[in-house]
């Protein structure tokens, strides 16, 4: 969680639709994102070390580190010898913070990028955009995978995508090679895309009505879970060559996801895949997700990723319909009420 991983946004740009100039992207505090990295390390000396073990007990105890000061450890002892630092209420650790000065810092965060989220989702559901949020970690396939699925779509279906990435414009410049636009979004020293950052990409995207705006998240399988970009849906996407045991490592990428993708899924006999092991173990962190296996090529091929896109576009159209018309006819009610005095 970015409480934790040092991450900052402070060096972000965004170009525009047609690649020119890329600008740098402040928050409109100033600073770059709101992140609370580096609150907190001023270590009181003398500060008990706390120790939480796997059946829940704790126990303190002063002690001077190396460095010169103290500063509170929270992590379970469990059997084998693991040190479990996802075992307290934060989920993480970070030297000089306690628990719960990390719980509140997510939470500060995590609100701040919700309002934000928000009012995305309100921009996407008035240009009845289905806006997808694709995660994975480096090396999945995401833009291979999106630029065929961009030609596949030409023609019938329109589309626009932000491209994230912490440095070079070479994503986004593959999407426009393949007829869509596309904004790229270089995040600096930050480990994923927040709402923040999307917000201003989509003022410089021609937005696609009744169409599918797809947001590449920096490849990470960590913090980018934690970020709502105003999406209607999550697809996260595994390659077979990143091991079946990937799910239960990272779960957070994937107990979010609408979707997962298992991408490459041609390599899975060269590779020595173990596709249903891997499909069990998805179904395990995320019972309710669709998973699909895809390829950019081959015979496994694209038809039923593009099937589900469709559907999804459909489902997300008929229910926007539905709002608009419930609305309409409660404005008309009001109408009436207002004819009748």
């Amino acid at each position: 969680m970015c409480t934790v991983c040092g991450c900052s946004g402070d060096g972000a740009t965004i170009s525009d639709a047609t690649g020119g100039h890329a600008h740098a992207h402040p928050h409109e505090h100033g600073h770059g994102h709101a992140h609370g990295h580096g609150e907190g390390h001023a270590h009181a000396l003398g500060e008990a070390h706390v120790h939480t073990h796997a059946d829940g007990t704790t126990h303190s105890h002063g002690h001077d580190h190396g460095h010169g000061h103290d500063h509170e450890h929270e992590h379970a002892h469990p059997a084998g010898g693991t040190l479990d630092y996802g075992a307290g209420p934060a989920r993480a650790h970070a030297p000089g913070l306690s628990q719960a000065r990390m719980v509140e810092i997510e939470t500060s965060i995590l609100a701040k990028n919700d309002d934000y989220a928000a009012r995305n989702r309100a921009r996407f559901e008035a240009a009845g955009l289905l806006a997808l949020n694709l995660l994975s970690g480096p090396g999945a396939g995401k833009t291979t995978l999106l630029v065929e699925t961009l030609k596949a779509l030409a023609g019938r279906l329109p589309t626009a995508v932000i491209e994230g990435d912490q440095q070079t414009d070479n994503d986004a410049a593959r999407i426009r090679a393949a007829g869509a636009p596309a904004v790229q979004i270089n995040t600096g020293k930050g480990c994923h895309l927040d709402a923040h950052m999307v917000g201003h990409a989509v003022e410089k995207l021609p937005l696609p009505p009744g169409g599918v705006l797809f947001i590449e998240n920096v490849g990470n399988l960590v913090c980018p879970a934690a970020f709502d970009l105003g999406e209607t849906k999550r697809v996260t996407l595994i390659s077979v060559a990143e091991g079946d045991d990937k799910p239960l490592k990272y779960p957070d990428i994937f107990e979010g996801a609408d979707l997962v993708l298992i991408t490459k899924a041609d390599l899975a006999p060269h590779v020595d895949a173990d596709m249903a092991q891997l499909e069990a173990n998805i179904r395990r962190v995320n019972p309710r997700a669709d998973i699909l296996r895809v390829s950019a090529r081959g015979e496994v091929g694209l038809s039923r990723w593009i099937s589900w896109l469709d559907k999804a576009r459909a489902e997300r159209l008929d229910a926007l319909a539905a709002a608009r018309e419930s609305e309409a006819q409660a404005l008309r009610a009001a109408m009436a009420v207002g004819g009748e005095r």
